[in-house]
């Protein structure tokens, strides 16, 4: 009896070294997660249970369970290197089958698909035309198009009118600075995407009552004015009269930009722009790629636009452990394991994303060398004992 109680010590250690040289030939591996022996030992029973003087038959291998801690970040500065802050896997599809997991080392391949090392690819929500991203999965392709231009429409304005300045009561000329205050300029964009200079000029016609004109340098001249009533206290209190531009830019045909003067004050003290913002741009050439921590890839244009291009889904399972490994750093859903939740990185509990970085393998090399030396103490002990065994065995056939 002893000779097979002791194997099964033998097989139990020499699994233990198996393991644990995995862990340790994987130390390096992106996104690996080590493995850990889980034995149980061995008794023979029967339908009447076991008796109490029953002795153990040995020691089985009962289960390697894969341990999903997090891993160190290693920041590479690739943009499309992720790393994942939380329990959640990435989503591989390779032709209808998905696998999942924890190794975000991604590149493009000629069609623009974000792949792996193995060519699956990545599994996000994707994004219409205009950029907004729906509840649609898909796999995330990069189009790395130029973006088309847009005119302006509106204009934002946040600034102060000195309260202090004297009433001009005679006509606005946009060639004679006695007729007006102050001025400031921004640039706006035709529908062609060409640059062009809106000046807004400040008149204060009585107490507490501004006139405003703007000139979009389509040679047309100064339209309005807006008119602009500030409360006693200085802060905005209406407005009236032209507040939407219309302004003939030849061939790019007409922009109406509308302006909002609601964030106007009229305070003594000097004339100062906090804010002068529109909302058009030019032709953009395609310049990078970005990725937030909830996941969403921005194409980064030359005009200084972004635009979202999809986000990476996360997934995350009842019982991890039970996933099968399936080789590559994946593994694949088993019915043990669960489904899987899928959803945005930042919710659902499934961590966020970080960019430009890759997680490492979680393997404590100091930890597996420990356990390698307890293995092989394991294996000897048990190799031991089948010698010893061996004497006693020689012994009783050499009784005469």
């Amino acid at each position: 009896m002893s000779f097979e109680t002791a194997l099964t010590g033998l097989n139990a250690a020499s699994a233990d070294l198996d393991v644990t040289g995995n862990n340790v030939a994987n130390s390096a591996t992106i996104g690996f997660k080590y493995s850990r022996a889980e034995f149980a030992d061995i008794y023979a029973s029967s339908n009447l249970g076991t008796a109490r003087t029953t002795v153990g038959q040995g020691v089985r291998l009962a289960s390697v369970t894969q341990q999903f801690t997090q891993g160190q970040f290693d920041f590479t500065g690739n943009t499309l290197d992720l790393a994942v802050n939380g329990t959640g896997f990435f989503a591989l599809g390779d032709d209808g089958a998905i696998s999942y997991t924890r190794n975000g080392a991604f590149q493009l391949d000629r069609d623009g698909y974000i792949v792996d090392a193995n060519g699956d690819r990545l599994i996000g929500y994707l994004a219409g035309s205009n950029g907004t991203i729906g509840g649609a999965r898909g796999e995330l392709q990069v189009n790395i198009g130029n973006v088309a231009p847009k005119a302006s429409a509106n204009i934002s304005l946040s600034a102060n009118l000195d309260s202090g300045a004297a009433a001009i009561t005679g006509a606005f000329d946009p060639t004679d600075p006695s007729t007006f205050h102050f001025t400031t300029s921004t640039t706006v964009y035709d529908a062609q995407g060409k640059d062009h200079l809106a000046t807004l000029y400040f008149q204060k016609r009585s107490d507490n009552v501004w006139d405003i004109h703007v000139d979009g340098d389509d040679g047309t001249g100064a339209q309005g004015p807006a008119t602009v009533t500030f409360n006693s206290n200085g802060k905005f209190a209406s407005v009236a009269g032209t507040t939407t531009y219309a302004f003939n830019y030849g061939g790019a045909g007409t922009s109406n930009i509308s302006v909002d003067f609601s964030s106007l004050t009229q305070y003594g003290s000097v004339f100062d722009v906090k804010e002068l913002s529109q909302d058009g741009y030019a032709a953009g050439q395609f310049a990078g790629l970005g990725v937030e921590s909830d996941g969403r890839i921005l194409a980064q244009f030359t005009n200084g636009q972004s635009q979202a291009l999809g986000q990476v889904a996360l997934s995350r399972f009842p019982s991890p452990q039970k996933l099968q490994p399936s080789g590559d750093t994946n593994w694949v859903e088993t019915f043990e394991s669960g489904a899987p939740v899928t959803s945005a990185p930042g919710s659902s509990g499934l961590g966020s994303i970080q960019g430009g970085a890759l997680e490492s393998s979680n393997v404590n090399l100091t930890e597996q060398l420990v356990q390698m030396i307890t293995a092989q103490r394991n294996f000897q002990a048990n190799s031991q004992m089948i010698s010893t065994q061996d004497q006693i065995t020689q012994e009783i056939l050499n009784i005469r």
